[in-house]
């Protein structure tokens, strides 16, 4: 008999999950709070509330949210960003950005994929694959493409509304376009967070929540003890 073990979460990708998953919270609130200043997304440099706008969101305007939640924005994004720095480093150093989040040449048959999507909709358990678990291909992918996509055009379109550092760094208007698009951009890359959040949490949900919440405080999920 032999005992095959579950995910198995180092110290780093624990602590970093916790804290990033918290700042993102406090993102997220501080966030909606700034956006009822000005629920109105423009193109270009400049908007206002009385301005044609590219996006209009259906939310009451209120200048009376925006002094906390703009101080705690700031916070929280720092250390958001802090967080997610340690982890992209720690994933290269220790080779977990390959190991566990690139998907295997396997992975990637349409086939797979396929199965993978309907498992999705139906809210199935992931294939069980031969040696272990590992994350499915959908899952790597979007991690990936928060790590490596999302969470970059979420800084630097955050600092682009900044103008202490757009005076340093103009460049920045023109990656984007300039302030408003800048801050479309940033609350369309936040909603696409949000989505990730939404699903992430789903899945979680719906394959064995209390296992996988175990794995991610204490570092190990556990496992079952089979024939060898």
């Amino acid at each position: 008999m032999r005992r095959v073990d579950g995910f198995r979460h180092p110290l780093w990708v624990r602590l970093t999950h916790w804290i990033g998953a918290g700042a993102f919270l406090a993102l997220a609130v501080s966030g909606f709070a700034i956006l009822l200043a000005l629920p109105r997304l423009f193109w270009g440099e400049t908007g206002a509330n009385d301005a044609p706008a590219w996006i209009v969101l259906p939310l009451p305007v209120n200048l009376e949210q925006t002094g906390w939640g703009r101080n705690l924005h700031f916070l929280a994004a720092w250390i958001f960003v802090l967080s997610g720095a340690v982890y992209a480093l720690a994933a290269i150093l220790s080779g977990h950005l390959f190991r566990r989040l690139a998907p295997d040449r396997d992975q990637l048959r349409p086939d797979n994929l396929a199965r993978e999507v309907r498992d999705h909709l139906h809210i199935r358990p992931p294939t069980p694959v031969s040696g272990g678990e590992r994350y499915n291909a959908l899952q790597k992918l979007a991690y990936l493409a928060v790590l490596l996509v999302l969470a970059p055009v979420m800084l630097l379109s955050g600092l682009t509304m900044s103008p202490g550092v757009t005076a340093a760094y103009p460049e920045l208007f023109t990656l984007f376009g300039g302030r408003q698009s800048a801050r479309t951009i940033h609350f369309l890359a936040a909603s696409l967070l949000v989505a990730f959040l939404v699903v992430h949490l789903w899945q979680v949900v719906a394959n064995r929540p209390l296992r996988l919440l175990r794995g991610m405080i204490t570092g190990r999920s556990g496992g079952k003890t089979e024939k060898a």
